[in-house]
């Protein structure tokens, strides 16, 4: 009771308790359950933070098209590269096919037959390759060519089974790259070739072009096994040619070669005797017994004419190394006779420049025989002045050679007055007329090498003959010959007092010889002027 009534005193109009915090009024709007309320816009000062997407299909597509567009690129890098190279290479084909195999066109170099010597890629004068061995046929003449005249590339040796140098039961050794390379694709070319020959698509000179390509490249590996292939190659051709005509003339000069190389003496006597007849216009002995003789006269063809002239210093060489030195002697004498009978114009620097060529070619053969000459002399029991004179005319032919063709004035340039000419250096170019005429730039530059290894060659006979005469004066001449051997064989006049090197060209063994006699000769005139 007392609680009820407490409980009543209570005023009923009490205040109530109210928080100091503001009312949110809320106002109502009628829509529909359906409706999806945008976000409020945020403050100007406030910033969305980043969005976040957690889904793991998300990242497989990223990947997926990461590798699409990768993949794509590759292809479209791959395809414009390929492309790319495809062109440089066909490219280089057709400049190949189109200047470099390019005919020649120059008439003086054709009056003097230099274009019937130069290295032949197929059986017409048209140039280029023949049609008739088809896309590969014709691709693998021009890798032969491009690797014989660029070379090939880093890769300077490789070693070949075909061709290696046997010591005993074949080890392969090795052998340089451009001439492995050249020699396999003229065998590929070759193969097509003789398909192609009978289906009667080929030209009936190409075949014989190419095997006597490979023959002069596999002969320049100068293995046993090289040399006996090349041998099968040239009987080939000499086969298809029917030994007739200048070009059998040559084959067979070739094929003499080789033989002796290889050592059978007889075969290659009788070579030689068929490429003398053919070469003056006669038929080819019938008997391999025949020996060769020299001609009466000369023949009027320029190719036949240095065809006869090689084939003579070829004969020359052979009978002067095997002791037949009286046979010997009596041939080269014919010989030197036969070739002063070659008429030349008044004036040397009136001739043309295939003209010009010629004659350079036989003074220096003519230098060669003067040089076995010499020695045979020597060896016979000569006076040691007769071999002088005939090895002093011969090098002063061949400095003429070397001069002509390099373009150097004939007396020193350092040293007007002196009558010693300046032996040009092994990288000198060859004159612009020769270097770049199409036919005759390969045959220059063998003849100015040829023309400095036999001055060198023959100053050195006269530096040991004039050491040996026991003169007062002979060790000051036989060095001065000396020095002269080693300017042609290719030491740097920059390089007085120390070691040289031989020059392009120049045969290390020849340098070894040749340097020691300058050492010797060296050593001996010091000593004699410090015991004065």
């Amino acid at each position: 009771m007392m609680l009820s009534r407490a409980r009543r005193r209570f005023p009923a109009s009490l205040p109530r308790y109210s928080s100091s915090r503001p009312r949110l009024n809320f106002r109502g709007y009628a829509s529909s359950p359906n409706e999806v309320k945008s976000p409020a816009p945020l403050p100007d000062n406030v910033r969305p933070t980043p969005y976040l997407d957690d889904s793991f299909g998300s990242y497989a597509m990223y990947t997926v098209d990461f590798f699409k567009r990768f993949l794509k690129y590759t292809a479209v890098g791959i395809i414009a590269v390929t492309f790319t190279s495809l062109t440089v290479f066909e490219g280089m084909h057709q400049w190949v096919e189109n200047v470099g195999l390019a005919p020649e066109t120059d008439e003086d170099a054709k009056q003097w037959e230099w274009d019937l010597e130069a290295d032949r890629w197929n059986g017409s004068s048209s140039g280029g390759t023949d049609p008739g061995l088809g896309f590969s046929g014709r691709h693998a003449v021009r890798s032969a060519w491009s690797v014989l005249h660029w070379g090939s590339g880093s890769v300077t040796s490789v070693e070949s089974k075909a061709y290696a140098a046997r010591k005993g039961e074949g080890a392969p050794a090795p052998i340089q790259a451009s001439l492995e390379y050249a020699q396999e694709f003229l065998r590929i070319a070759i193969e097509l070739a003789e398909q192609a020959q009978a289906k009667g698509s080929l030209h009936p000179m190409t075949l014989n072009a190419l095997l006597a390509r490979r023959a002069d490249v596999v002969s320049r590996i100068g293995t046993r096994s090289a040399l006996d292939e090349a041998r099968s190659e040239y009987e080939r051709v000499w086969a298809n040619l029917s030994g007739q005509g200048v070009q059998a003339a040559r084959v067979a000069l070739k094929l003499g070669d080789l033989n002796r190389r290889l050592g059978d003496t007889e075969d290659a006597l009788s070579w030689w005797a068929r490429s003398i007849q053919l070469a003056t216009g006669k038929a080819a002995p019938a008997s391999a017994s025949d020996l060769p003789t020299v001609p009466d006269e000369i023949p009027a063809s320029p190719l036949a004419q240095r065809t006869l002239v090689s084939s003579l210093v070829s004969l020359s060489a052979f009978y002067a190394t095997t002791g037949q030195l009286h046979q010997a002697e009596a041939f080269e004498e014919a010989s030197l006779k036969l070739l002063r009978s070659i008429p030349s114009p008044q004036s040397f620097h009136s001739a043309s420049p295939a003209q010009a060529l010629h004659l350079l070619y036989v003074l220096q053969r003519s230098s060669l025989l003067s040089i076995h000459h010499a020695e045979v002399l020597y060896a016979l029991g000569n006076k040691p002045s007769t071999s002088v004179d005939w090895l002093r005319q011969a090098a002063e032919s061949s400095e003429r050679v070397a001069l002509s063709l390099s373009g150097l004035p004939p007396t020193h340039p350092d040293a007007p007055g002196s009558k010693i000419p300046h032996p040009p250096a092994s990288e000198t170019a060859l004159v612009e007329q020769y270097a770049k005429s199409k036919s005759m730039s390969g045959p220059a530059k063998n003849l100015l090498r040829d023309a400095r290894r036999t001055a060198a060659e023959a100053w050195n006979l006269i530096g040991i003959l004039t050491e040996g005469s026991q003169s007062a004066d002979a060790n000051d001449k036989a060095l001065e010959c000396y020095e002269r051997a080693l300017g042609w064989a290719g030491v740097g006049r920059d390089k007085a007092g120390g070691i040289g090197e031989p020059g392009e060209g120049t045969l290390e063994s020849e340098w070894q010889v040749f340097w020691a006699n300058y050492v010797r000769a060296r050593d001996a005139t010091k000593k004699k002027e410090e015991q004065k």
